[in-house]
């Protein structure tokens, strides 16, 4: 099972990183949702809503993007063990009155270990796929705010954000 070392399970007993072993861990349904946003100028707001960014659809490429980036997340992260994903997710609302896009990421399936660095990719990989395809017309815009909303499935159970 998990070997911790100083209450740190990517630490072995030797001090050196190592992946967890999820060998002797129970397959459970698991979830997970993370959102960011990302500020732009009312022009980029615009141009996203009415279709004319230059580049192409905006929303469609960053949706492809968060989907792919959410499917490589252990070729990103070092130590996350490869999922077999079963549904992601990844959805914009436009915020124009706060000068900004939202994105939210969803991830489920059944295995061993929990999805939330997947979704957090998702959210992370998408909203800068908008900035890429915006940036000619405004780079100043600023990514934040990305966070897990909640988890659940696998031994700690259900996780959701508190209202800030």
């Amino acid at each position: 099972m998990e070997e911790k070392t100083n209450g740190f399970t990517h630490i072995d007993k030797n001090g050196k990183a190592c992946m967890v072993d999820v060998s002797q861990k129970s397959d459970t349904d698991r979830f997970a949702r993370a959102s960011g946003m990302i500020f732009a100028s009312k022009e980029v707001i615009d141009a996203i809503a009415s279709g004319t960014v230059q580049k192409g659809d905006a929303l469609a490429a960053a949706k492809i993007a968060g989907i792919m980036a959410a499917k490589k997340t252990s070729d990103l992260i070092p130590l996350c063990h490869p999922l077999l994903l079963s549904k992601i997710s990844v959805d914009f609302t436009l915020c124009p009155e706060q000068g900004a896009i939202r994105c939210e990421c969803s991830v489920k399936l059944s295995g061993k270990t929990g999805a939330e660095m997947e979704a957090l990719t998702g959210v992370s990989v998408a909203l800068l796929t908008i900035y890429d395809m915006c940036k000619a017309i405004d780079k100043t815009m600023e990514i934040s705010e990305i966070h897990l909303e909640e988890k659940s499935g696998g031994k700690s159970g259900l996780y959701k954000r508190e209202e800030t």
